[in-house]
């Protein structure tokens, strides 16, 4: 079934920049989300999949423990992911000389391909959506979501204050 197009957020948040910048976070992540099933459409639904298979594209290599460690998710939940890839042909399993059970994944020429497509559709999509935005705005951006997840990686961090 289609996603429904996100709403809008109607109002800043009360509680101050802070907040803004996660609830800016999660409705483009909502938004994000709608505007890839409009792009790729059934088939490029999963983020999941898409994810995955990228991952395996840049980085090389990997297990599905390692793929799960790597999301913060279920090695069951990245099984069934792989699963659907490699019925479409798009990953395949290679011999791991580190473990005799645990396969490495790697990217067929279909998948690498498939990312390569994947990554020119984002880039004029992108670059449409930003418009104009300044390099320099970009990358305070980038800088301060980086600097917010690594605090979420801190675990004693924030639940100290729970």
């Amino acid at each position: 079934m289609p996603r429904r197009r996100p709403r809008r957020l109607r109002k800043p948040h009360s509680r101050g920049e802070l907040r803004a910048v996660v609830d800016e976070t999660i409705g483009l992540f909502h938004r994000l989300a709608w505007v890839a099933e409009q792009i790729y459409g059934e088939e490029g639904r999963s983020t999941a999949r898409r994810g995955v298979l990228r991952g395996l594209v840049r980085y090389g290599e990997q297990t599905v423990p390692q793929l799960a460690r790597a999301r913060s998710v279920s090695r069951q939940h990245v099984q069934q992911v792989v699963d659907v890839l490699l019925a479409a042909r798009l990953v395949e399993r290679v011999p791991n000389p580190r473990h005799l059970r645990s396969k490495l994944l790697r990217a067929t020429r279909a998948g690498e391909a498939a990312v390569r497509k994947m990554d020119e559709i984002d880039e004029r999509v992108l670059q449409a959506a930003a418009g104009q935005l300044p390099r320099s705005d970009l990358a305070v951006t980038v800088r301060t979501l980086k600097a917010m997840r690594e605090g979420f990686e801190l675990t004693p961090r924030w639940r100290r204050v729970l």
